[in-house]
């Protein structure tokens, strides 16, 4: 996400620059044929323009609020993630005993780092690229990348998980296709033996089996963000309506300025590469938002929130080196 107050001009306005070429050859052709060679024919009146922006900023707006949706839905989901670890790290620190306090250390620490383990397979499981998602197949969105980097496709998740499973455990979830889930049964299964060692009461095997359930449950409604596109017709739509509208609106200002003198017909090139950019804007403003796990540099900051998890319960661990927070890069962007 963008942490700064503002994105930069000189970032927003190279992210759209081919809309902005296109729109001047879009309006420029008619121009020219309009005054150099008198094609009158070509200026047509202002209400066929007018009803199909309105239409264009209907859809348009609609769009923009239902991408803006999934994008809160992500980040309340996520900081459900958050509290509930907080909670698993204190449920684990107060509720699982030993007898002997080196190895109710250790019991703490195997469930609180295998706890991390799920955070890392999550968030490079989201990160994964699917068909529609658009930071990889649209060229303004790749070139955009220059400005920030996403963790998970520098990273090697095998390296990642090995600071917190063991060789065995490691082995195990490295063969499994969900990663996360497994990782979330292999707790399950540890609890369970602890239950019948008598380490942890039952009332407690309860509630952390609860708090399991909620860990699932919310990785289940970011996979299902993150495997559920915006609708596909409503995404065309919006780009056809787009598109219709930059192809008429030349042709509805040369009606319009040319009853002001010839001279003037040519404003239908600046008047209309600006209005066509607002319209272009919202519809690349809205693409970037519909996939909030996808790497763009609007995504919910999964990394960060789960470098924010790490410090928390390591802090409870009572560890001392623990790692620097995750802070936003030189352009604000922050993953």
């Amino acid at each position: 996400m963008n942490s700064g107050r503002l994105y930069k001009l000189q970032h927003f306005i190279p992210w759209t620059r081919r809309k902005i070429y296109y729109l001047i050859v879009i309006s420029a052709i008619p121009t020219a044929l309009f005054y150099f060679f008198e094609l009158k024919w070509l200026a047509i009146p202002w209400v066929p323009v007018a009803l199909v922006g309105t239409a264009t900023a209907f859809i348009a707006g609609f769009r923009n609020t239902q991408t803006y949706n999934r994008l809160w839905e992500a980040r309340q989901i996520w900081g459900a993630i958050v509290n509930s670890s907080r909670t698993w790290g204190i449920i684990v620190k107060d509720m699982v005993r030993d007898v002997e306090g080196s190895k109710e250390q250790d019991l703490h620490r195997t469930l609180i780092y295998r706890h991390f383990a799920w955070l890392t397979a999550l968030r490079f499981q989201l990160r994964e690229n699917r068909a529609w998602e658009n930071v990889k197949t649209r060229s303004y969105n790749q070139e955009y990348l220059k400005y920030y980097s996403v963790p998970e496709w520098e990273g090697n998740l095998e390296e990642e998980l090995k600071k917190y499973l063991s060789e065995e455990e490691l082995s195990f979830i490295l063969k499994k296709k969900n990663r996360a889930a497994q990782i979330l049964a292999l707790q399950s299964a540890q609890l369970r033996t602890l239950n019948e060692e008598r380490k942890v009461s039952d009332l407690n095997y309860v509630e952390m089996s609860t708090l399991l359930k909620d860990l699932y449950e919310q990785q289940g409604k970011s996979e299902r963000i993150k495997n559920f596109p915006y609708p596909r017709q409503f995404a065309s739509i919006n780009v056809m309506f787009v598109y219709l509208l930059s192809m008429i609106l030349p042709l509805g200002f040369l009606n319009e300025f040319s009853k002001i003198g010839s001279e003037y017909v040519w404003l239908t090139i600046p008047i209309s590469v600006i209005v066509g950019w607002v319209f272009f804007t919202l519809e690349q403003i809205g693409e970037s938002t519909e996939n909030p796990f996808e790497g763009n540099a609007n995504d919910v900051p999964i990394t960060s929130m789960s470098r924010g998890i790490e410090i928390d319960l390591r802090d409870m661990l009572g560890e001392e080196d623990l790692p620097a927070p995750l802070s936003a890069n030189s352009n604000n962007i922050l993953m």
